[in-house]
């Protein structure tokens, strides 16, 4: 019986170690980390929902699903691990805007961002370009269009 129990545990934890690595593997290639290896360039993704965004700190750091977010607080970061899909910025940290007009991965100003229907989407603004002012032209369609072409991306 021992043996059998064992077993069972053995491949579950297999299996569980697979799959936390594939994810992982996947969120790392299509999320939008390339820069700094950071989640949200550093922001700590909590912030936003209490009014302004703010840089996290090295010694609130955890990793979720191979991505590293950053944390002004413990109590921060203690939120965003009992709720993390509700802190995670749409599509991967990528610019909203792009996602929906385009299909394309676009980074970000973290500083420019909108919260819809309890969920964080960040935007391009450089060079004379903001794109929050677009999106707010005609949010229900490059929304849309965004959460498709992000399911085609990240499959």
């Amino acid at each position: 019986m021992k043996k059998v129990i064992f077993t069972l545990f053995w491949c579950l934890s297999s299996y569980l170690m697979v799959f936390s690595q594939t994810t992982g593997n996947l969120r790392g290639k299509h999320f939008n980390i390339e820069k700094s290896s950071l989640g949200i360039q550093g922001y700590d993704p909590v912030s936003y929902f209490s009014g302004k965004p703010k840089e996290g700190k090295k010694e609130f750091a955890i990793t979720y699903e191979g991505i590293v977010y950053r944390f002004i607080s413990q109590s921060n970061m203690e939120l965003f691990k009992a709720n993390p899909s509700k802190y995670e910025p749409a599509y991967g940290g990528w610019c909203a805007y792009a996602m929906g007009k385009n299909g394309e991965k676009v980074e970000i100003d973290p500083e420019t961002y909108k919260i819809t229907d309890g969920k964080l989407y960040l935007f391009y603004n450089k060079f004379f370009t903001n794109t929050l002012p677009d999106w707010n032209k005609s949010e229900a369609m490059l929304k849309k269009q965004a959460d498709e072409n992000w399911n085609k991306i990240y499959k």
